[in-house]
């Protein structure tokens, strides 16, 4: 018997389930929807902190519509991954495990994807790109980037 009683857990995952369709709906996990599904689902708010947090698929905080996955692996990293690194963060504005202003990138560091082959590389979505060099960087994100921060873009360059 435990010392402090617990509630059973909700039946067939269904803390699972409602966390992947919080995080759908808005990117991430916002602290009122959380709230509100350890009501709906009976369960201590700490139980639902406690499995969010141990899923990496989840964050507390808004994502970007696209993340940047910037290998620092042995390979990479000896082959320039840094210096692509240090450019993404320039081209972006922002430091690693943070989110651009506009919503629109994520920019992670992972130790290995799984093609040191092409190192260095780097991971946007499910798109690996190798071989990377830091002049083609703006190339790449443009593919990401939405058409009107496109067009913005372009004016910016013309004046």
């Amino acid at each position: 018997m435990p010392l402090i009683p617990q509630p059973p857990p909700p039946a067939g995952g269904a803390l699972l389930a409602r966390l992947h369709a919080i995080n759908a709906q808005f990117g991430y996990l916002p602290e009122d929807e959380l709230r509100r599904a350890a009501d709906e689902l009976g369960v201590p708010l700490s139980q639902v902190y406690s499995t969010a947090s141990f899923y990496a698929a989840f964050s507390f905080e808004p994502r970007g519509r696209h993340t940047i996955r910037v290998c620092q692996g042995t390979a990479c990293y000896i082959r320039g991954g840094r210096r692509i690194l240090e450019e993404l963060k320039r081209l972006l504005g922002v430091e690693e495990d943070e989110t651009t202003d506009d919503l629109c990138f994520t920019l992670k560091t992972v130790y290995c994807l799984g093609a040191c082959g092409l190192s260095p590389s780097m991971q946007v979505d499910n798109d690996i790109y190798g071989r990377l060099k830091p002049d083609l960087l703006p190339h790449i994100l443009e593919k990401y980037r939405p058409a009107e921060g496109r067009m913005q873009e372009d004016k910016r360059q013309e004046a």
